[in-house]
């Protein structure tokens, strides 16, 4: 049965499902950072996911992607996969601005972590779950 790792649930808010994965808001409020988690138990790469499954992620990458350049307007999406410090299988979906407290660099250890205020929160958690209805998209987690 497939349990999403403690750190994952500690450091995110729960958007809603794809066919596949999670879709999680970072609580980090430098950034808008979604992450996709596959719903697969033991996967740690995108190569071990079957076939069916690597290409379902990818149209889930893809249309989160699109919907967060459309709602955030970024200057650069970063998509990545890194699992260095949470082996369970994510992939970060990060609008980058140039005026975010990071840019050029990396978002990881770049400044620390700001949390949202709870009407940021609510507001950013609605914005994305409205942006993201359809495409097989279901609130909750």
């Amino acid at each position: 049965m497939f349990e999403l790792a403690a750190k994952l649930h500690e450091d995110t808010v729960a958007l809603g499902k794809f066919p596949l994965s999670l879709v999680l808001l970072h609580r980090d409020s430098n950034y808008p950072w979604c992450l996709l988690v596959p719903r697969r138990r033991d996967i740690r790469e995108i190569h071990h996911l079957n076939e069916e499954d690597r290409l379902q992620l990818m149209r889930e990458s893809c249309h989160l992607a699109e919907v967060m350049a459309a709602v955030f307007a970024p200057k650069k999406m970063n998509i990545a996969a890194l699992g260095n410090q949470v082996p369970q299988l994510h992939v970060h979906h990060v609008a980058r601005f140039e005026d975010d407290p990071a840019w050029p660099g990396p978002v990881w250890g770049a400044v620390a972590a700001r949390p949202y205020d709870k009407e940021a929160l609510e507001e950013r958690v609605a914005r994305l779950r409205n942006a993201l209805a359809g495409e097989g998209f279901e609130v909750g987690g």
